[in-house]
């Protein structure tokens, strides 16, 4: 297979000769050989690489998740590193005005919360309010382009983690999102989009040829990749995600919990293609840092028949129903709402959780996920 990377720069470069190009991209942006797109760029003959721009985490990926960063200039080229994730989440004028075209090489992971495709989407705003034009260079979904999940955002409780009405675990790649936010979300940006060559919609990341480039801090291995669209909920609570261990979101616990007991519980309900086992931990930083938490690790027995929402809801619900008193919804942005409410894109699924029953919360899934369905389908660039 070639990445959209690899095909542009075989085939496109002269269509972009004096233009004067910025680049959205961090560590991920690299090809077969683990070169980067920066350096590739860089030292192109036909491309004038005149501004970076970085995501949530850095240009590097070195910065923990929900920092800003600041601006700064790249140590090895020189060239101006504009942060995204400043406290508009977005560009501004200033930062385009050295640039004529807007290059975009990110590897997202394949879920609503992850914030990369928000900063696309913004840099798409702004690009389209100020005549500039956006190239998308695609990379693959690393948890396939198949699988769909979880419910669409609604209107109140859109945010970074939500900005648009699309499910938990979309199945799209970060190229054909970009064309979807344009047309749908009214986006009004001259937009490209480079698709890779050989990739295959039901293919998982490890079963392409690349090698896997974690995007972020707590982005570990395939394994948290197709769990992440059900434990990320547990971020709105206070209990850990492991964030400041080995295995963030894998594992999940608290002080409060007895580990044993929550294994039994979770394992006799038997969900598809996970098993849970008791896990102690003591997180290095994040919730509950130096603290012992006991709780589960989930580990992936099938992940064909895994349904990573599903896990996320279950886990809270069971969680919520041994310790009512110890569990705790927490608050977050501007508005001060429950983060959980943020994640999940309703309040309905905290509500209900309260309440005892999640079951009209997750009868209403499956006619969400046929909604976005007869909507992705003009959007899609790559057959199984």
């Amino acid at each position: 297979m070639k990445l959209g990377l690899e095909v542009f720069l075989e085939n496109h470069t002269e269509d972009y000769v004096g233009k004067r190009i910025g680049l959205l991209t961090n560590l991920t942006g690299v090809n077969h050989n683990l070169d980067s797109t920066i350096d590739l760029f860089y030292k192109h003959e036909n491309i004038q690489l005149t501004a970076l721009f970085g995501p949530e985490h850095g240009l590097r990926g070195e910065v923990q998740e929900g920092k800003l960063i600041d601006s700064s200039v790249d140590a090895y080229t020189g060239v101006p590193i504009f942060s995204l994730y400043n406290k508009e989440k977005k560009p501004n004028l200033d930062m385009l005005e050295n640039v004529d075209v807007v290059f975009c090489d990110l590897q997202d992971i394949g879920t609503r919360y992850y914030t990369f495709i928000y900063s696309l989407a913004n840099t798409m705003q702004i690009c389209g309010q100020e005549g500039k034009k956006v190239v998308v260079l695609d990379r693959p979904n690393p948890i396939n382009g198949v699988t769909i999940e979880g419910n669409l955002v609604e209107d109140e409780f859109r945010s970074f983690v939500g900005k648009f009405p699309i499910p938990v675990r979309h199945g799209m790649t970060i190229g054909e999102l970009a064309l979807l936010f344009k047309k749908e979300f009214s986006i009004n940006c001259e937009l490209d989009v480079i698709p890779m060559e050989g990739w295959s919609r039901d293919m998982y990341f490890d079963e392409t040829d690349l090698y896997w480039v974690s995007p972020t801090p707590n982005t570990t291995n395939m394994d948290m990749c197709v769990l992440y669209p059900g434990t990320c909920l547990v971020e709105g609570t206070n209990l850990s995600e492991g964030r400041g261990t080995t295995k963030p979101f894998e594992v999940v616990g608290a002080p409060f919990i007895d580990g044993r007991k929550l294994a039994e519980e979770l394992n006799a309900l038997n969900l598809e293609g996970v098993r849970f086992r008791q896990a102690v931990f003591k997180p290095m930083y994040s919730k509950h840092e130096g603290e012992v938490c006991e709780g589960v690790q989930v580990h992936v027995s099938n992940r064909s028949t895994l349904h990573a929402f599903e896990v996320g809801i279950t886990l809270l619900e069971t969680i919520y129903r041994l310790y009512p008193d110890k569990l705790e919804f927490i608050r977050a942005g501007k508005r001060n709402q429950y983060f959980l409410d943020l994640l999940a894109g309703t309040d309905e699924l905290r509500k209900q959780m309260e309440r005892g029953d999640t079951s009209r919360f997750r009868q209403a899934l499956f006619e969400e996920i046929q909604q976005f369905e007869s909507v992705r389908k003009n959007y899609l660039l790559y057959t199984t």
